[in-house]
């Protein structure tokens, strides 16, 4: 079965709205693409898929060239029917929906950013890597991932750090780390 991989973007605050401090250049970035060009496709919850769609739509480039024409699947409760920046939403209850995406895809599925869909996605243990870009800034004041009730231990499979600083930190649901 192919995995389902939750990729986010922070400070060493755990800060995940990108603002300034966001290093765009050095081979993070090319590492990062990497991800995305080994993928099926993406997963999306609502909120991030609309701020993506309006953000990358326009744009072209090697970032924009890979991203735009990606399949994307997109839950939400709120939207139906056909979606625009080749987007389906997914069917039916969303743990059925992902598992369904998870043996049905041809690679990996990458869900970005951890908000409410990447907390019931991991309290479901349908999740088998994060992937932390931890960037060298302290911000503060900001969103932060996996705001909620869950509990979850992780063991670390692998980390890289790179000539921008940026050190990615991979992780997996350790097995029995959830609480119901």
């Amino acid at each position: 079965m192919n995995k389902l991989i939750v990729t986010t973007t922070m400070t060493v605050d755990a800060v995940t709205s990108v603002a300034e401090w966001y290093v765009s250049e050095g081979e993070h970035d090319r590492a990062a693409r990497e991800q995305f060009e080994q993928a099926a496709a993406m997963l999306l919850g609502r909120a991030t898929y609309e701020g993506l769609a309006a953000y990358w739509s326009p744009l072209t480039g090697e970032w924009a060239d890979l991203i735009n024409p990606m399949p994307k699947f997109v839950a939400s409760r709120t939207l139906q029917g056909s979606l625009d920046w080749n987007a389906t939403v997914v069917q039916g209850e969303l743990a059925d929906g992902v598992s369904k995406l998870k043996e049905e895809l041809d690679g990996d599925v990458i869900l970005v950013g951890c908000g409410e869909l990447a907390r019931n996605l991991l309290a479901a243990g349908l999740i088998d890597e994060l992937r932390f870009w931890v960037h060298p800034a302290v911000w503060g004041p900001g969103e932060r991932p996996f705001q909620g009730e869950e509990q979850v231990r992780l063991d670390l499979v692998g980390s890289e750090t790179f000539d921008s600083g940026v050190t990615l930190l991979r992780y997996q649901p350790s097995a029995g780390s959830s609480t119901p």
